[in-house]
């Protein structure tokens, strides 16, 4: 434990800001993700992120860069501005030193900075330990599910399911989210809707492909019919064999 702790507290998070880092970015796409070319984020797209508003972050262990962190500016129909953050890795080998969330809490530090205070962004709700960490870590809460968002990908991680995404809407100044952010407890609303995945789903897109994309199926479509109905994913659940979604009217 204290050797984790050592080599936590020696990583730093700067801004990326020169064309090296920028490209050594791009290059740890592939090694977290396992992009092919034509999957990855190309070098202009940081280049003009920076200079547009948005966020580049990396986590340094030394001079090596082993994560990083991408928004980019949005608009909402209402002309509300915020950020949407596009995508953040973490190699596997720092993936316990809660580096992850360090990005995060920064790019909310820097939002909060210059008046903004809602950060979107999409996952997997196939993916378990990352739901848990948005939504029971952040405080992020979830309104929406499109199926297939970004169509095929060469990743290794999706194992040629569809690319089926929820939303996490992340209110970086509301109670729910300075709470859980700061290590607080807050009670779960009312819960109307369980959307429920076994706990070795990653196991299940790997060894049973077909049966993955009958569950990603079946809960695409409970999501859906939830989210028509208003209702607001607020908590995740770990029980013996089983990680739920709990869904609510309200996400305070």
């Amino acid at each position: 434990m204290a050797g984790s702790q050592d080599k936590a507290a020696q990583i730093r998070v700067a801004s990326l800001t020169t064309e090296p880092e920028f490209r050594e970015a791009v290059a740890l796409q592939k090694t977290i993700w396992g992009f092919g070319d034509a999957d990855l984020l190309p070098f202009r797209l940081f280049v003009v992120a920076v200079k547009v508003g948005g966020q580049l972050f990396g986590a340094f262990d030394e001079n090596r860069m082993v994560a990083f962190c991408l928004a980019i500016p949005g608009l909402k129909p209402d002309a509300k501005p915020y950020l949407h953050s596009h995508m953040l890795g973490v190699l596997s080998e720092y993936r316990d030193y809660g580096i992850g969330r360090r990005l995060k809490l920064h790019q909310r530090e820097d939002a909060l900075a210059r008046g903004i205070n809602l950060i979107e962004w999409t996952f997997d709700p196939l993916e378990l330990k990352n739901a848990w960490f948005n939504v029971e870590k952040l405080g992020a809460v979830v309104r929406r599910h499109v199926r297939n968002q970004y169509g095929s990908t060469s990743s290794h991680l999706q194992a040629g399911l569809p690319t089926d995404r929820c939303t996490a809407e992340w209110w970086l100044d509301s109670p729910r989210v300075l709470a859980k952010t700061r290590g607080g407890h807050v009670p779960w609303p009312t819960v109307l809707r369980r959307i429920e995945y076994p706990d070795n789903i990653s196991h299940i897109k790997h060894s049973n492909p077909a049966r993955a994309r009958e569950i990603q199926a079946a809960n695409a479509e409970q999501f859906e019919e939830a989210f028509r109905n208003q209702l607001v994913v607020t908590g995740i659940e770990r029980l013996s064999g089983v990680t739920a979604y709990l869904l609510s009217e309200t996400a305070e």
